[in-house]
């Protein structure tokens, strides 16, 4: 068995995967292979059988998904090569678009299905033809039982947190699903623990897999850290201004804040210069010199924020930082584990900050459950919060300087100032131009409220589904400001559409405020947008009368089938 280590240096090209796929991962920001890509994809080029034990988001779906691709033939039929079984419409949608995401080169057709949706449209692309299969056991096997879906040319066959589905109650639907493939083809169980019954599927199914496990990294041994652990739910269109908010209300001292891809870090960078931080980037695009450079402004305390990639803070030490920010959920618990234990030291409180998407509440909780830490659940600040906040800041500027400072030259001018005016208006004065000094009263972002995705119970007889994702809708909802729906918009990111996009057609073509749209969700062919359900009929009908992009687009109430 092999238990990745984290060895020298490998990139993707080290592994040897074709040049399509890349050139799509060097676009995508990815910089070098994580440990269960790195042990895992060269077996599976080799058409190895894999048994791996990893968490939740270390990078698993990576590598499975970018062997499939790899192996793509030149002329490919009607039937898939590959199906991806996972417990969850969630996880299935999730794949689906990491495949799509990395194959887009190639021109890999991958199709989710799951139980929950009309499966007309499922027929329609099985039909027309598909690479790679994604979906829940019991959606998968209904379309095996109507004789739609063939796998007579299945070429691998991949469990994605495979306890969890035998949790669920899919192991017959499971068992059933692999009596149907080719015996031939190559198994990949992928699953974050290793109970016996997994281990009963293993040996049924998997013909001497390679077996490799990725160790949890152990808390240091001692107290626990004396970290303040917090995390935030906000929709991803409105991260940048959730963050800039958090942090005005937390004025960490010195800070790094984690984010995925270097685009990510460069764009955040410049929205919080932009917002008054001296904020720095570090990625693997800069060079030794310049990385050089920005850790000296680190130490020195000329920079307060450093946004960096997981990959290029490795090895990084900084013992003056107070806050540790994950910009997204983070791929693992030992990487959430590692980067919080960059704070907390000497007998120090730190900070630990999460920002997280709906969809990502569940990862959380796992976080909790394998590192034995609760993490806070907080409501991102309001404009009242703020201005609270920032008033305490400039009354503790006063205090200090009070406490501190020699005011002997300015006596002339309070005293000249008071034989007009009244010594405490004389005073308020002041404090307001010390306030205002400061920065203040530049947020006025209205941020909605999201709650998170909370999962539900399988459904029997139709494939695992769950409420909430970001394909589904069900009735609107009660929100902050009263009964809410959400529009489906048919073009996404692949049509360079973006959140301002939509909400610049929207204001401008109806009678809706921006405070009025909700969050906002992009996906590569789509977009679903949130608002006031008294106002859905009048935006349907003005953005049906204008273009996005220079092109007409479906716009509809959104409905189960939009993934």
């Amino acid at each position: 068995m092999t238990e990745a280590t984290d060895a020298g240096p490998v990139s993707f090209a080290d592994l040897a995967l074709r040049p399509e796929l890349l050139s799509e991962l060097t676009a995508l920001g990815y910089e070098e292979p994580t440990p269960i890509q790195r042990e895992a994809i060269p077996p599976l080029l080799a058409g190895r059988d894999l048994l791996g034990q990893a968490a939740t988001g270390t990078g698993k779906t990576a590598a499975f998904a970018l062997p499939i691709l790899h192996a793509l033939p030149e002329r490919r039929g009607k039937e898939p090569v590959a199906v991806v079984l996972a417990p969850t419409r969630e996880l299935a949608m999730q794949v689906s678009e990491a495949l799509h995401r990395y194959g887009k080169a190639l021109g890999a057709r991958v199709l989710p299905v799951y139980g929950g949706t009309p499966i007309g449209r499922q027929l329609r692309e099985l039909q027309r033809g598909v690479d790679v299969v994604v979906g829940t056991p019991g959606r998968v096997l209904d379309h095996l039982n109507r004789g739609t879906l063939r796998l007579q040319s299945l070429r691998v066959l991949v469990l994605d947190e495979a306890d969890e589905m035998l949790d669920m109650g899919f192991a017959e639907d499971i068992d059933a699903i692999l009596a149907a493939a080719p015996p031939e083809r190559q198994t990949v169980l992928f699953s974050a623990t290793m109970p016996p019954q997994i281990e009963r599927v293993a040996r049924r199914h998997l013909r001497s897999p390679e077996r490799i496990t990725i160790s949890r990294e152990p808390l240091a041994s001692g107290a626990t850290p004396l970290v303040r652990q917090s995390a935030y739910v906000v929709s991803r269109a409105h991260k940048p201004a959730a963050l800039g908010r958090v942090l005005d209300v937390e004025s960490p001292e010195s800070a790094i804040v984690f984010c995925r891809t270097r685009e990510e870090v460069d764009s955040l960078t410049e929205t919080l210069n932009g917002r008054g931080y001296r904020a720095e980037a570090l990625h693997g695009g800069l060079s030794q010199e310049q990385r050089d450079r920005v850790m000296g402004r680190l130490r020195a305390g000329t920079t307060e924020l450093l946004v960096a990639t997981d990959v290029a803070a490795r090895g990084l030490d900084v013992d003056q930082l107070t806050h540790v920010v994950n910009y997204n959920v983070p791929s693992a618990a030992e990487a959430y584990v590692h980067r919080i234990g960059r704070v907390g030291r000497a007998g120090r409180e730190g900070v630990a900050i999460t920002l997280a998407e709906p969809r990502e509440h569940r990862m959380l909780k796992q976080i909790e459950r394998l590192t034995g830490q609760r993490i806070s659940m907080e409501k991102i600040p309001t404009l009242a919060d703020l201005r609270s906040r920032r008033l305490e800041l400039t009354r503790a500027a006063l205090r200090e300087s009070l406490m501190s400072d020699s005011f002997e030259r300015f006596r002339a001018v309070v005293e000249e100032l008071s034989d007009e005016f009244d010594v405490m208006d004389v005073a308020l004065a002041a404090v307001k131009l010390a306030h205002e000094a400061s920065g203040v009263e530049t947020d006025d972002v209205d941020i909605p409220e999201v709650a998170p995705t909370s999962p539900q119970a399988p459904r029997t007889g139709g494939g695992a589904s769950r409420s909430g994702s970001s394909g589904s809708s069900g009735p609107p909802r009660r929100g902050p400001k009263g009964d809410t729906t959400r529009l489906y918009i048919g073009m996404g990111r692949s049509a360079g559409i973006r959140p301002q996009d939509l909400v610049g057609a929207i204001t401008g073509e109806s009678s809706v405020s921006g405070r009025d749209i909700g969050a906002i969700e992009i996906a590569d062919r789509f977009s679903l947008v949130e608002l006031p359900l008294a106002a859905a009929d009048e935006v349907i009908a003005a953005l049906r009368g204008t273009l996005l992009k220079g092109r007409k687009a479906t716009v509809r109430r959104e409905r189960h089938d939009t993934a």
